[in-house]
């Protein structure tokens, strides 16, 4: 079912610099040459009825209902799939078409069921529509005979084979195959939009059907639940359960998906502050109207019983929580943190941004810290996952951020996927880059793992590297080796581009024989030739981009290797322009921007460190305060700091860190040392579990703002409910900043974005109306580039000269051995999202409900482990338990985990290694043992009890108790 807001113009936009003047119905109207006839008429407000066509999907030509007469063209071609010629003189209406048209109408109508007063898609659906637009008014042919309404009755399926229900597997829309018209819209958006090929049209003639491929069911199918194929179908053949039980909507507002990276631009359609459903938009510039089962269906935790709307606070983390109203919760937090400075100094505390959050709400709390703790101990979820690519990136480019829209995917020859899982991670943009593989470019994928992109029925790689985990940067060595010594160094670029004495030192070092393929390979377990091949084919091409993820930051090397991408990029002059550059795969929504803002303890907004005079000198006067030039504590600072009895306040903005932060055990004890923890979220998580005060905080429905996705994109996210708890989360920071005695007085998020703008000289053009105007804006938007910046570093790179850095190679201090003879590393999957807050309070469940152990049957059968055994994995920081998985993915010596579920608490057994440059944790490389267990680990049985007396707790809190 179509958006309840956007006009279907029936065949896709066609680019070209020449434009086609024709006459549709003795009405002028210019196009680009390749349109449409369909297309062109719409575009001149001429209607012209259709059925299998959509703006979303490549003509096909099968309703025969867009008939026109076109003069000098013998009988009556589909608009949809004619182009338009010059001079070309068309006809949409006239008595024989529609003639036509009805008799195509009527064997429609004659098979389908007329219970239109009760069908979700009453009033909003294309069949309905057309037999009015048609002037249908009785069917020559009746209802009786052998038709597909008798055939397909729900509830009759089991009783009589001759009927076949509806489909309800799905836990977001039905399939009921009684509506079908076998237009074959969903089955082209299944192949077109997401690339999964999951459905098809079986039989022929009378006996066609839509079929999700060989399986059973749609849920037991190869489908991701995307909703491509609800979008496109004409009728409620396929129909969210939402609209079936609540009704359809009746207004729309766009917003920005708050998942992961890609920033997916939604229509919320809603009735009042009821959230219907959500479609994604077409003229979303990062998503094109395409979605994921996140985006599109797993929203049900906005209004889930399991969120908290009331203040709460508590003495002591044994205590029950009481609630308060905000007004006392704001009091006691900011009494306490006065306490605590007053008691064990200015840097006893400090706070965490959350990439969730907008880039409004993150700048408030480091504004919070800066101004009203006078300190920069700030930090952000960045630090664990993509600060070394702000560091990488940074030193040989010259700014932290990825250089490319997702677009430039659809120009690159050859891509290469380097520790990162698009098909699960960043699905939409996936989808983009499978529909140019199938185009014809060329895939390297380097991973331990076999991911989906490695080979499936549709798409296969050209070159796995199977590396082993840690050994990145000997393999990105090796395959610039190959680069600098067969002469596929790009010397124009570097000379034009490049810092030529960097460069020679590079390219001297990896010239050294002890970094060639043949060198190496005993070292990251890839053969030599593979490696060869696949550097020859990425350096042989007009165009090889590079798209990367956690598997390459989550390291102790991680800065490193960001680097040594950077120089392979450059040394192959894939730099600058559509098709090529370095992209980083961002995992949650607002990464780039939460670390845009200054969420780093050692630099302001847009990435200026503490200590830049000129540029502390601008937010001092902006902000009437003196600020501190020296940098504050990281995460890992003030765990630390927090043992040692220095840092005793923590202000924690809608992050997990007890679940998502490594060493699980070091971190709660870390926070159990504390004596204030404020927890800003939607849910009791882990982290709550040792808070003293329960700011509630809000979902993206209930928000005014802007994130930043990995391509730069600042996007628009608009309220459509209000906040459940009555309060948004910039109000409650500035709340308390005011509480603290630092005066915060803005009236709306947009006045926040303008302080940005006026302060960071990446934003200084960014403003609500211009993204409102434009859709969305790129940074740099500034007076150099008003409407933003698509490509960076496309004449020069920010730094000037492109500087190549030195990338020795030096092995984990993370080392397999008798006790632990396994290296596990971790993963998203598609149906889940970071800690699982959001995603395991929905229907996503039925797809992933526990994390399960991947291990290679050869390692299971030497431990007696056979598929659904409970294993214990231990490491060197402790210990877990989990269902064992048998799968050839992952190779021999390796197993593989997700971290969504606190009960496997995956980052219990992860270590505290860290990157060099950024202390961003090693969680790709731990050393374990995994052995057949019967019952849950110690860890677990604690888990089990802390979480049985928090909900206690929960339980005997007294509602509106003011504080004593």
């Amino acid at each position: 079912m179509r958006s309840i807001a956007e006009n279907d113009l029936g065949t896709p936009a066609r680019e070209s610099a020449k434009q086609v003047t024709l006459i549709i119905d003795g009405r002028s109207v210019s196009v680009p040459e390749g349109t449409s006839v369909m297309r062109a008429a719409a575009l001149a407000d001429l209607k012209i009825p259709k059925l299998c066509a959509t703006d979303q999907l490549e003509a096909f030509g099968s309703c025969r209902l867009c008939l026109v007469q076109i003069e000098g063209m013998k009988g009556y071609p589909a608009s949809c799939t004619t182009p338009v010629a010059e001079g070309m003189k068309v006809t949409t209406q006239n008595g024989k078409l529609a003639q036509l048209r009805r008799g195509v109408m009527e064997l429609y109508i004659s098979d389908h069921p007329l219970d239109c007063l009760t069908c979700p898609a009453n009033g909003h659906c294309e069949l309905q529509d057309m037999a009015g637009a048609v002037g249908l008014r009785e069917v020559r042919y009746g209802y009786e005979g052998d038709n597909h309404v008798h055939k397909y009755v729900p509830g009759k399926g089991e009783a009589n084979p001759r009927f076949v229900a509806k489909d309800e597997s799905n836990p977001y829309f039905t399939f009921d195959p009684s509506k079908c018209i076998v237009c074959s819209r969903c089955v082209r958006a299944c192949d077109e939009q997401q690339g999964t090929l999951a459905l098809t049209i079986q039989g022929r003639g009378f006996d066609s059907k839509v079929s999700a491929s060989v399986a059973e069911s749609f849920l037991e199918s190869e489908c991701v639940s995307c909703g491509a194929c609800v979008q496109a179908c004409p009728t409620a053949t396929l129909t969210e359960k939402s609209v079936i039980a609540k009704g359809q909507a009746e207004h729309s507002e766009i917003t920005t998906c708050a998942y992961c990276g890609v920033g997916c631009s939604f229509r919320a359609e809603m009735r009042g502050e009821e959230i219907i459903r959500m479609v994604p938009n077409k003229d979303g510039h990062a998503n094109h109207g395409h979605s994921c089962v996140k985006g599109r269906f797993a929203i049900g935790y906005a209004t889930h019983k399991d969120r908290i709307t009331k203040p709460m606070i508590r003495a002591k983390i044994s205590d029950p929580w009481r609630e308060v109203s905000w007004d006392d919760a704001i009091a006691y937090a900011a009494s306490e943190f006065k306490r605590i400075q007053g008691q064990y100094g200015r840097d006893s505390v400090g706070a965490i941004t959350s990439s969730r959050c907008t880039n409004e709400e993150v700048y408030v709390v480091q504004k919070l810290v800066r101004a009203a703790f006078g300190n920069n101990n700030v930090d952000t979820c960045a630090r664990v996952c993509h600060s070394p690519t702000g560091y990488g990136l940074k030193q040989t480019l010259g700014e932290s951020a990825g250089t490319q829209t997702f677009d430039s995917v659809m120009k690159a020859d050859v891509i290469m996927v380097i520790g990162a899982n698009p098909t699960d991670g960043h699905p939409v943009f996936a989808s983009q880059m499978k529909r140019r593989l199938r185009q014809g470019a060329r895939l390297i994928v380097a991973d331990p793992r076999r991911i989906d992109l490695v080979r499936t029925p549709h798409i296969e790689a050209a070159h796995h590297l199977s590396l082993r985990p840690g050994t990145n940067v000997a393999l990105i060595n090796s395959i610039a080796h190959v680069v600098v010594t067969e002469g596929f160094v790009n010397e124009d670029f570097v000379r034009a581009r490049c810092d030529l004495a960097s460069f020679d030192k590079w390219r001297i070092f990896v010239s050294q024989e002890r970094h060639s393929p043949e060198a190496m390979q005993d070292v990251t377990g890839v053969p030599a030739a593979e490696v060869r091949a696949a550097a020859r084919l990425f350096a042989s091409v007009p165009n090889a981009a590079i798209y990367y993820g956690l598997g390459v930051t989550e390291h102790s090397q991680g800065s490193t290797m960001v680097m040594g991408i950077a120089n392979l990029a450059m040394a192959t002059g894939n730099v600058g322009r559509e098709g090529v550059g370095v992209n980083p795969l961002r995992g949650q929504n607002n990464v780039q921007g939460s670390c845009d803002m200054g969420s780093f303890p050692h630099e302001l907004p847009g990435y200026r460190h503490v200590s830049d005079d000129v540029a502390r000198g601008a937010f001092e006067a902006e902000w009437n305060v003196k600020l501190s030039p020296e940098q504050g504590l990281r995460i890992p600072n003030m765990f630390e700091a927090a043992l040692d009895g220095e840092f005793k306040g923590l202000y924690v903005q809608g992050e997990d860190i007890a679940q998502s932060d490594p060493n699980t055990q070091h971190v709660t004890a870390s926070l159990s040392a504390m004596e204030c923890i404020v927890v800003q979220d939607l849910f009791l998580n882990e982290t709550a579990k040792f808070a003293h005060v329960f700011l509630p905080g809000s979902s993206f429905l209930e928000k005014d703002g802007t994130f930043t996705n990995a391509e730069r994109r600042i996007s628009r996210v608009r309220k459509v409910m209000s906040p459940k708890s009555g309060v948004g989360e910039w109000e409650a920071t500035q709340k308390l900043a005011n509480a603290l005695g630092y005066p915060m007085n803005y009236t709306h998020p947009s006045e926040i974005m303008d302080e940005i703008a006026r302060l960071t000289p990446t934003f200084h053009g960014v403003s609500f109306d211009k993204i409102d105007r434009l859709g969305s804006v790129q940074w740099p938007c500034n007076d150099a580039a008003p409407e933003g910046t698509p490509l960076m570093h496309v004449d020069a790179f920010v730094r000037g000269k492109g500087r190549f850095l030195v990338t020795e190679y030096v092995p984990t201090t993370e080392k397999v051995n008798a006790k632990y003879p396994l290296i596990l590393t971790t993963g998203r999957i598609l149906s889940q999202y970071n800690v699982g807050a959001q995603t395991r309070r929905t229907e996503n469940l039925a797809w992933h409900s526990e994390d399960r152990m991947e291990i290679h049957p050869h390692d299971a059968e030497v431990r007696g482990v056979v598929e659904g055994d409970w294993v214990g994995v231990t490491s060197r920081a402790g210990d877990t338990v989990m269902r064992a998985h048998l799968t050839d993915r992952v190779q021999a010596g390796v197993v593989y985990t997700t971290f969504h579920h606190p009960f496997s608490g995956a980052n219990v057994i992860t270590t505290d290694n860290s990157d060099w440059a950024t202390n961003c944790p090693e969680y790709k490389v731990t050393a374990v043992e995994v052995t057949r267990v019967s019952q849950p680990s110690e860890w677990q049985k604690r888990y089990r009890e802390f979480s049985d007396r928090q909900q206690e707790l929960l339980r005997a809190a007294v509602t509106d108790v003011s504080v004593k």
